[in-house]
């Protein structure tokens, strides 16, 4: 219903992509002795840690209810995806400001610049094609929409994330190519400076968006709108239903949680009323697969 089964794909993606560019950064920084490429080592291998949060918040998100977690630990999901935001935020976005800064004031000529070329070059590749197989699993879920709908309406956390994880790392190394690239062409450092402080406002503002969208989540989102149209849809088309006066859903992670209110039309007797409820459930939970609790009321006003 959302693509959380799709996501794993694309979180296994970004983590391959952004191991094989850590371990192509900690190369050039042990050659080089380029203490500024063994910071955008770790930056990397950061961001490596963010996948792993994510394939923990999956796993735990699979976690069966109990006495003390009724409905499943599925918004788990959420907490790893906004805690990710933060560190993409803190470790990505500040540190690179910070280091844009420090270069401004302690301006540093470049090492072995081509071969900051050929790794970036190769960042570019890696993350093109984690952000191909991401494109992948976004069109799943996204229809008719365009991506920024998509990304204001997905109640795919996991997918989110890396999203705007790939996004950012893409514009992140092209921004970062052109500034070494000028640097080389003019010899002056200030593109360099100016170009490492302009990934770290893009990592800011991808984090923000990111936090806000996961923050919603968090908080307690409904179904999207076409989702929750067509469920109210199907209820209405029921035989057994006179007429719906509320529909609340929430995402738990992967899974849905229903609540109807509804007068059913006049039944034989409470047994028959009962059996109407009862397929009126599951042909709901048959329809819409990631509802995993339905609870229905019957009453006669709203």
């Amino acid at each position: 219903m959302s693509g959380h089964a799709n996501s794993l794909k694309a979180v296994l993606l970004a983590l391959g992509a952004n191991f094989a560019i850590f371990v192509a950064k900690l190369a050039a920084a042990l050659i080089t002795g380029s203490g500024a490429m063994l910071a955008e080592a770790v930056h990397s291998l950061a961001d490596c840690g963010n996948q792993g949060l994510l394939l923990l918040g999956m796993r735990q998100a699979k976690r069966p209810p109990s006495d003390d977690y009724p409905l499943g630990w599925g918004r788990a999901l959420y907490f790893w995806s906004f805690l990710v935001a933060i560190l993409l935020f803190s470790v990505g976005g500040v540190f690179s400001i910070y280091e844009g800064v420090h270069k401004l004031t302690h301006p540093e000529p470049l090492s072995w610049p081509w071969l900051a070329v050929g790794v970036l070059i190769f960042g570019l590749l890696a993350e093109g094609i984690s952000m191909r197989g991401c494109l992948q699993e976004v069109r799943k879920e996204q229809g008719d929409r365009n991506l920024w709908q998509w990304f204001r309406e997905s109640r795919s956390s996991e997918l989110l994330v890396i999203f705007g994880e790939d996004s950012a790392a893409l514009l992140g190394l092209l921004l970062a190519l052109l500034a070494v690239l000028a640097t080389m062409l003019t010899g002056n450092l200030l593109f360099d400076a100016l170009g490492t402080i302009a990934i770290g406002v893009l990592l800011v503002v991808v984090a923000v968006l990111v936090a806000v969208e996961v923050k919603g989540l968090l908080i307690g989102h409904g179904v999207e709108p076409k989702q929750r149209e067509a469920m109210l849809g199907f209820l209405r088309e029921r035989p057994e239903i006179e007429c719906v006066y509320n529909l609340l859903t929430l995402h738990m992670g992967p899974d849905v949680m229903v609540a109807i209110k509804a007068r059913m039309r006049a039944a034989a007797s409470g047994r028959a009323q009962v059996d109407d409820i009862n397929a009126v459930e599951r042909d709901f939970r048959a329809r819409f697969e990631a509802v995993r609790w339905c609870f229905f009321e019957p009453d006669v006003d709203d």
